[in-house]
């Protein structure tokens, strides 16, 4: 195994009861300190010293787009709720008033959307299987119970609920068996995708318990495993100087030599993610497993709703041998008016963007949304008939009869959400919906 000249690091992590302690933050202006200190009451923080120290610009904290990724914002709250919860807190009523007001705005914020809970969980003798949801027929997602956490939590993230404290909002199995089973049972799915929070946090140890059934049984008919991760971006040296950074490349490696495609299903949201030499050097050592790395983020407001951004994150990625996967919509969950771009606007940019990149990196989708009939591409705005519509067309579906079917719907530019458009020509619902 190919030595590593990156410098280990040392661990440390920040949260809500911590977040004071991190010098930068501290420093910050009264305002902004009480902002943040307000709003983690309701929303998730979580933090560590290699995203601190190393993606944020601290001399222009307010618009920065890392502090923003990653610290709880003002606006992530409406005007009314806000004034409530900051209200409590001057007051200084007890955590149990602060927990119970803190639980009725996240119940506002729908949870779990695209019927995540009622239409993905599979049931066995009517008993739901905790841990797996199966949306898309070939495809199978997994919630590893020791990798419901993240290195830091993104503001944005449509899996909020799982990092609230709240047992009943959770997706979590421990018992890797109960995924080979399914599997056995379920042989029209090819690729099982390990997600979160996010699987990589776990250590070598653990996660082995979860993947090495699957080499050794070879459930079905699997032939691809996914991780969905941030990691990356938000701890590098997880595969290069962490205690188990090696067991994990071998891990890797195991994979790969035993048949299965391996993908890393890498979420980057903004170009910076992408510059330090520890983020460079731990891609190029997982590239060299045979695994491959795919790019993934919603397009999200004061963050990196620009085109010239992903232009850049698109052809970075592919110079570091990684490939542009998808743009997403920011789901209609948590925070959704202080982050959501209107799906016209959020065309404009994808095109500029994809307009500026070689072939090399058009392998990226987008806009795409994971709505509850399936993804949904943006595919043009066009005019048919003297109507202005937006062509639109499943790439994923819950019944495969739709995937690849285009269809329209009424041009309306202050959409931003698949469950807002109404459908176009004058009829009254969308064909899936017969």
């Amino acid at each position: 195994m190919s030595k590593i000249n990156i410098q280990p690091k040392s661990y440390k992590a920040f949260t809500n009861r911590s977040i004071d302690t991190i010098p930068q933050f501290a420093a910050l202006p009264r305002e902004i300190h009480d902002a943040v200190q307000t709003v983690s009451r309701v929303m998730p923080f979580r933090a560590n010293n290699y995203v601190v120290d190393e993606l944020i610009d601290w001399s222009n904290a307010a618009d920065d787009p890392i502090f923003k990724l990653v610290f709880p914002q003002k606006g992530m709250l409406s005007g009314e709720d806000y004034a409530s919860l900051a209200t409590k807190i001057r007051a200084g009523e007890p955590d149990s008033v602060l927990q119970v007001e803190s639980r009725r705005l996240q119940q506002k914020m729908n949870p779990h959307p695209a019927g995540q809970m009622e239409l993905n969980v599979p049931k066995c003798q009517g008993e739901a299987i905790d841990g797996i949801q199966h949306k898309y027929t070939e495809t199978v997602l997994f919630f590893p119970t020791q990798g419901q956490v993240c290195h830091a939590y993104c503001t944005y993230c449509f899996r909020w609920a799982q990092f609230v404290g709240v047992d009943d909002l959770k997706f979590a199995c421990g018992d890797p068996q109960a995924l080979i089973s399914y599997l056995e049972a379920h042989p029209e799915v090819t690729n099982v995708l390990f997600t979160g929070g996010d699987p990589l946090i776990m250590s070598s140890r653990i996660l082995r318990r979860y993947v090495e059934p699957i080499l050794k049984q070879r459930p079905g008919n699997v032939r691809s495993i996914r991780f969905g991760t941030k990691v990356l971006a938000y701890w590098p040296y997880r595969f290069l100087t962490d205690k188990d950074a090696d067991d994990l490349m071998g891990l890797f490696d195991e994979i790969v030599a035993s048949g299965f495609n391996l993908a890393i299903m890498s979420h980057f949201t903004h170009p910076r993610e992408l510059e330090t030499d520890a983020v460079r050097t731990a891609m190029a050592r997982i590239l060299r497993t045979g695994a491959n790395i795919r790019c993934q983020a919603p397009l999200i407001r004061h963050i990196n709703d620009d085109a010239e951004v992903w232009r850049s994150m698109w052809e970075t990625q592919v110079s570091l041998g990684a490939i542009p996967y998808y743009m997403f919509v920011e789901r209609d969950t948590g925070p959704k008016d202080y982050f959501s771009v209107p799906l016209a606007r959020a065309y404009e940019i994808f095109s500029k963007a994809y307009s500026g990149v070689s072939g090399l990196a058009r392998t990226v989708r987008g806009p795409s949304m994971s709505a509850t009939p399936g993804k949904i591409l943006v595919d043009g705005v066009v005019e048919i008939a003297g109507e202005r519509v937006f062509a639109l067309k499943f790439i994923q579906a819950r019944n495969a009869d739709w995937v690849n079917r285009i269809f329209f719907a009424a041009y309306d530019e202050n959409v931003a959400w698949f469950d807002d458009l109404k459908p176009a020509f004058g009829e009254k619902r969308f064909f899936f919906e017969e």
